[in-house]
């Protein structure tokens, strides 16, 4: 068989509307994911910091599972293994967030298990870079009688954040990516939208050269934007 460049190029430059969807689903995801994640992430991160050793062990133990294990396997875990546990239908074809957005029950589980694990790696970023900052910033802010939360937010968050942009920007990058594995759970993005277009028209390697396109596109877009921000926040504090 020899390569249909023909086709290759009306995939890559006249999409299916199918999978324009699959992309925004792919983005959606990713950014929810990460955004959901790192709130997660910071909490932990105060956790590790914190002086009550239960919270350190909790941070722990969080961490050594969910980096420990596959993200596919925690995918899988959540969206077949909790309903089976509990015997409660957790993600149903439809999900009401709010009482009028409506969204795939997959698409929730899928969130879920890639902010929970992302968490486990933004808590040892976070951590690192709050460590990171001199320790004199910390007596200078208790010197002049701000509050523990005041300190963190005025003082310690504004620098550990520019700390932080190189490698949750590489975070990001990766999570487009691993937005791939919602495939196995029949979440309608890209690589599902690829695979279905392959079923139909068995033209393998261009269909899957095509949607790697996709993909460099997102992550080179994504760096752009990381560098600009890193340049950005690297000239003086980040304001919150």
């Amino acid at each position: 068989m020899q390569f249909d460049i023909a086709f290759f190029l009306d995939f890559v430059f006249n999409p299916r509307p199918a999978l324009l969807r699959g992309l925004l689903t792919t983005v959606l995801v990713a950014f929810a994911s990460m955004v959901i994640g790192v709130v997660l992430g910071l909490v932990l991160s105060l956790f590790g910091l914190s002086r009550w050793r239960v919270l350190r062990w909790f941070n722990s133990a969080y961490i050594f599972v969910f980096r420990g294990t596959p993200l596919l396997v925690q995918v899988i875990l959540i969206y077949f293994g909790l309903p089976y546990l509990t015997n409660v239908d957790l993600f149903p074809q439809d999900v009401h967030l709010f009482g009028f957005i409506s969204i795939s029950g997959a698409i929730v589980a899928g969130v879920t298990a890639f902010a929970l694990h992302e968490a486990a790696y933004f808590s040892e970023i976070s951590r690192g870079a709050i460590a990171s900052v001199d320790h004199g910033q910390w007596d200078a802010g208790r010197a002049v009688g701000m509050t523990p939360g005041l300190l963190m937010q005025r003082i310690i968050l504004p620098q550990a954040i520019r700390i932080m942009l190189p490698p949750l920007g590489n975070q990001m990058n990766g999570m487009f990516k691993a937005t791939s594995l919602l495939y196995l759970i029949a979440v309608p993005e890209m690589l599902f939208i690829t695979d279905a277009v392959n079923s139909v028209t068995y033209k393998t390697f261009e269909v899957y050269l095509g949607v790697s396109i996709y993909y460099l596109a997102l992550t080179t877009a994504w760096s752009f934007l990381q560098e600009a921000l890193e340049k950005r926040y690297s000239k003086g504090f980040v304001s919150i």
